[in-house]
């Protein structure tokens, strides 16, 4: 393994390292306003939500590496206390991306990407019309940490209000992760897509608490064919369900005869915990 120290590593390289490693990030396409009402929009992926009661955001505009300057989005911030974070969607990446180009202070981003403004209702600065949901927020705190190039500035933001589309919505109300269909930020130009296959579900862990991979079985804790996450779902269970309770579906009847080695058991409850029918899995694991 290659390693290296922070402080004998270049900023930029250093900086690199941990934005391929540390990620994906959700975007923060702020929206501020400076105090003669001049609109600014730019994406940040240094964001993430700090709390819920109080609701909470955070994200940090860096000081830029190249002349350790400050960005208009902190500048206008320092002056009115006030920001709409609006989250990007797949739709919108590509005029987001440019928005991030590094325009004059004064030049209109709004104008320069294609997004429409709207009005906030809590808020001074303007909201992306395009964005399907848009946060208002009051900014409660900024924290300067670091005076050189990469420095970080850490904004507190209180939500005051939240606008979500409909259209992102499922039938119970809660938003749709395929259909709002969200990006994040990885390392140098690559970004990630949350919909389609890159979404899956795992399941909180039981409240009952799980038995743990410690308790598991030997010849299953040591399986070469089970990985780590097929562990970690029996080691979920409370307990080895009672097998003789167990019975096995018509249609699995041909798979359980064929089986006869060790190997060939385990790679029958891999399939098994994968379709989630995990007392068939424990089955074929201690029968």
């Amino acid at each position: 393994m290659k390693s290296f120290l922070a402080k004998n590593t270049d900023t930029r390289a250093f900086y690199s390292l941990l934005t391929s490693s540390v990620a994906p990030r959700p975007i923060c396409f702020a929206s501020t306003i400076d105090k003669d009402g001049n609109p600014n929009l730019s994406p940040f992926s240094f964001f993430n939500l700090f709390g819920s009661k109080p609701p909470l955001l955070i994200f940090s505009p860096l000081r830029r590496m190249r002349d350790n300057t400050t960005k208009d989005t902190l500048e206008n911030i320092l002056q009115t206390k006030e920001v709409v974070i609006n989250v990007v969607n797949y739709d919108m990446v590509q005029q987001m991306s440019l928005s991030s180009c590094e325009y004059p202070t004064g030049v209109n981003e709004f104008t320069k990407s294609g997004f429409t403004p709207i009005a906030s209702k809590s808020v001074a600065p303007f909201r992306v019309k395009e964005s399907p949901v848009q946060i208002e927020c009051k900014v409660i705190d900024v924290h300067a940490i670091g005076e050189e190039g990469g420095g970080a500035n850490l904004i507190l933001c209180e939500v005051i209000q939240i606008h979500v589309k409909e259209e992102i919505l499922n039938n119970n109300g809660d938003i749709d992760p395929h259909k709002i269909d969200l990006v994040a930020r990885l390392g140098l130009d690559y970004y990630s897509r949350a919909s389609g296959d890159s979404i899956f579900e795992v399941p909180k862990p039981n409240r009952h608490l799980g038995m743990g991979v410690d308790k598991l079985p030997d010849a299953i804790k040591n399986s070469t064919i089970l990985t780590g996450n097929d562990l970690g779902i029996l080691a979920n269970c409370t307990e080895i369900p009672d097998l003789k309770l167990v019975e096995i579906p018509k249609n699995w009847h041909a798979a359980f005869e064929k089986v006869n080695s060790l190997e060939e058991k385990h790679h029958l409850a891999k399939n098994l915990i994968s379709e989630g029918l995990l007392d068939l899995a424990w089955k074929v694991l201690m029968e």
